[in-house]
Formats: structure tokens, sequence, C-alpha cells
């Protein structure tokens, strides 16, 4: 029955029957110190915060809050300090695992040293313009000169201060020179000491940067420096060479490398073949000039300024001349290419042992007199067919292969034009006659008629040598102004001399 009553009570509705809703609270009730008690209970029921700007806010113990400066200078800090956080996880997430990190510190809105727990005496200093222990540098003086007054006037030339900005400056030295803690000695320097110092430190710093340039940049005895390293192997990755095997001679201006042949624009290169890298520094060989800016075939090209185009020039003569001699059928090396300082020939010699030089060959007296005919005439040849005067012909510039006498290292060739030919012609049939004769050969010549025999001029010989190489010095005076009045005569070496073609280098 009261069931039946209940559910008469409540109104029905589609949805089902509606909850009667709870009656309303008045004003006084919720502003009841039972009702404020409550809602403290349910506060404390959730988890404290764990910021210590937090735990100010919500202690009992917590100063009075009334002052409106006050709380907000405490949200600040709470807000700074969620701030740093998310800066921290932004760091570690744009920094990963690499090696090298980004720091976001200048970016935090606290210091960590102003977060720090740590006492003072454990903090370290990583602002060392303000290090409490680092020695205060010497008061500068200032535009009047002195500082002071009366009998304590002290000038800018006070030997304590000049002492001491001394030692202060020795700061600005190279980071390689260790000048110790000075000031903090109170180190007082003179002017003299301080000079020499800084002269020594200016001299070390261009010694090691003349030592340094030296190994990176310029051809050593038997090592190259990186850029002919690599035109060396990129002429073995474009099959010009199969490989290179190691330095067979060195000079005072160039290192020889033996290596075997491959292949150049589908001909066949000589199975073996000599790289002979002109060195690029001109401390061993330092005249080279004196060859080049007198040869009218290149005296327009030469510049004493660069070094680097001065031996690709030197590389460039040597190849032509040896072009004219192949010509010539004189026995030489074979030009195979030329790559800037490098010039590339075939192989005097076999099964990778270089041919001996004359000096070093022993040969039997008939052997020997052959030998000086061959001289002779390749002399002869040189001078009326190539028109070329070798300018450093001597034992050691003649190779002893399969019974002949090769001709090698004929960079410093001139051409008789040249003011200084004659003297060259004659230093050369002055090092070939003393060789031959002091091998024992009987049908050598002598200086001088060596000299006649080759060029055909039929200088008369006196007693002095003086008067020949005189009479030498005269005929290129005379020879020299012929051809100043006629003009430089130049030669088209592209045409003339014929060898492989030049072309300009990419890498350049």
């Amino acid at each position: 029955m009261d069931q039946a009553v209940v559910a008469v009570e409540l109104p029905k509705t589609p949805w089902g029957f509606v909850v009667p809703q709870p009656p309303a609270c008045s004003l006084n009730d919720v502003m009841s110190e039972q009702l404020a008690n409550q809602l403290e209970e349910e506060n404390k029921a959730f988890a404290s915060l764990n910021h210590p700007g937090a735990d100010l806010l919500l202690s009992d113990e917590a100063p009075e809050t009334t002052s409106d400066l006050m709380l907000a200078k405490m949200l600040q800090m709470q807000f700074d300090h969620e701030f740093d956080e998310q800066l921290r996880r932004e760091e570690k997430k744009f920094n990963g695992d690499s090696k090298v990190s980004i720091s976001f510190e200048n970016y935090r809105m606290v210091h960590p040293y102003e977060d720090s727990d740590s006492s003072e005496d454990e903090v370290d200093w990583q602002d060392t313009r303000h290090d409490p222990y680092r020695a205060a540098k010497p008061q500068t003086t200032p535009r009047r000169g002195f500082t002071g007054k009366g009998k304590n006037i002290t000038t800018k030339h006070d030997a304590v201060t000049c002492g001491r900005k001394n030692t202060a400056r020795m700061d600005n030295f190279a980071p390689e020179v260790h000048v110790g803690d000075g000031l903090g000695m109170d180190l007082k320097l003179s002017n003299q000491v301080f000079n020499a110092l800084k002269q020594h430190c200016n001299s070390e710093q261009r010694r090691s940067a003349r030592l340094h340039e030296k190994k990176e940049h310029s051809t050593a005895e038997q090592a190259v420096d990186p850029r002919t390293r690599l035109l060396m192997y990129k002429m073995v990755s474009a099959g010009v060479l199969e490989s290179i095997n190691g330095c067979i001679s060195t000079g005072k201006e160039s290192v020889v490398f033996h290596a075997n042949g491959g292949s150049l624009e589908e001909q066949l290169v000589p199975q073996e073949v000599v790289l002979k890298v002109f060195k690029t520094t001109l401390n061993e060989f330092k005249n080279r000039d004196r060859y080049i800016k007198d040869d009218y075939r290149f005296i327009d090209r030469f510049s004493k300024l660069n070094t680097r185009k001065v031996i690709r020039l030197w590389a460039e003569k040597e190849m032509h001349n040896l072009s004219r001699m192949k010509k010539a059928e004189i026995p030489c090396p074979e030009v195979v290419l030329l790559k800037k300082h490098i010039l590339v020939m075939s192989f005097i010699g076999k099964d990778h042992v270089p041919a001996p030089k004359l000096k070093d060959v022993l040969l039997s007296s008939e052997d020997m007199k052959n030998a000086f005919y061959q001289v002779l005439h390749v002399m002869q040849q040189l001078y009326q067919e190539c028109n070329l005067v070798h300018a450093d012909l001597s034992e050691y510039n003649m190779l002893w292969h399969e019974g002949k006498v090769w001709l090698i290292d004929v960079g410093q060739s001139v051409e008789p034009t040249h003011p200084h030919a004659l003297e060259f012609l004659f230093r050369d049939c002055r090092n070939v006659a003393t060789f031959f004769q002091k091998r024992g050969v009987s049908d050598a010549m002598s200086v001088y008629e060596l000299f006649n025999s080759v060029s055909g001029l039929n200088i008369p010989v006196g007693e002095e040598e003086a008067e020949f190489i005189s009479e030498i010095v005269a005929l290129e005076k005379r020879n020299e102004d012929h051809v100043q009045r006629r003009g430089k005569k130049t030669f088209p070496v592209s045409s003339e001399d014929g060898g492989p073609p030049l072309q300009p280098d990419s890498d350049d």
C-alpha cells in the first residue's frame, strides 16, 4: 500500500521517474563555521604541492600575506620555477644523445646559484670576471699623465708602475706562451725585459708558422705535399698509372718516383714510367729564374712573385726541351704527360732498376772512349740541331743504358740566344772534358777544343783561361745587342716543340 502511494506521488516522465532535488541551503548555512571546517578538512585530503613557494602559501606558520606585493612576489616565484622546469625539459629534448649539448641556462628565470641549497664555500666560481681570488690589474694612468698631488705625484714613467703594467701586458701573449701568475706575485718587469720577451714570442710564432707552412705546402726530400699527393692519386684513378712504387732519386730541384704505366686516351703508356715531381720550394735551387727570365720562349710568362707558377713553368720548359731532343733522335726520356709540376716520362732502366749514372758505371777503356764520342756527338746535335745548350751537363746527368749515353735533367737548358748561353756551354765542356780526362781517355779533347768543336766558333786558344772567357763574354754581348735590335725572338712552344698538349686544369 505504501509502495503504491509512493509510486503515485513521484511524477512519471517518458524517461523514467524524476529524482527529487535536495532542498536548497540558505546563505547563513553556507557561511556557518561548521561548513568552513568541513571544507578545510576536504582540502587537506588533496596531495600537498612540492614547491616551497606553495608550502609558504598553505603553511600555518606563514607570515601575514595581507600585502599585495608579498603575494605578487610569491606567485612570481612559483611561476619562475615552473618556467625553469619546462625549460629543462625542452633542453633535454633538444640535445637528446648528442655529444655536443646546448645549454638554455641564459634563459632561466632563477639563477642556479640562487636555486642551490649548498653553502657559499661549495659554489664553483664559473664567472672569473668577479673571481675574488684573482689579482687586480694595475690602474691605468689618466690622460694628464700623473696621479696624486704635491709630493705624492706619480707619473706614468714610474719604474714600479711601468713594471706592473708590463706584467699585466704579458696576458696578451699567445696562448702557448706560459706567463704564470705575475700579477699575483707582484712581479715588476722593466721595459727592456718586456720588449725582449715580446720580440722572442713574435719570432717563435713566425718560426712555427714557417715550419708548418713548409711541412704542409712544400715538397720535401722524399715526401710530397697534399696537393701533389692528390694529383698523383688522380693519375692512378684515371688509369694513366697503375701504381706508384716509390722514390728512386732525389735532387736539388725534383724528386723522382717509379710507377707502372696504364693507358692515356686509348694510347698505351710505357710499362715502366717515372714521375718527376718538381719541388715547390726554392730553398735548394734559388737561381731558377736565371734560366727562365732571359729565355725568349718564356719571357712573357715569367713572374717571380708566384713560386708555384715558376715551378710549373720550369716543368713545362723541360717537357719542350725533351720534345726537341726526341725529334733529333737524341737518347733521352720520352714525355708522356705533364700535369702542373709533375712530369711523367718513360723509365730508363729495366725491372724497376734505374740505369746507372756515368760517374758510377765501370766501363772498359774502349767503352769509355766510345762514351766520349757519343757525348761529343750529342752535344753537337743539341747545339746545332735542337738549338739548345744543356747548361748543367756533367757525369751526374748522363746515364749509361744498353751501351748508349742518355741525357736527363734538361729543365735548365736554354737557347744560344740566351745572354749567358755561351758561358753555360763552356761550363758543360769543362765538366765533360775533366771527367773523361780523369777516366784516362786518351782521345778526350781539352775544354777549349771541345767548346770550339760544339759551337763551331773557332775562338783562338790563349795561354790563360781568362782570355778565352773574355772572348766568350764579348760574343754574348754582341749577340744580345743583335737580338735586341731585331726584336726578341719568341717561339710558339706548342707548335714548334710538339709534345703533349697543355690543357687547362679544372682545379686551378
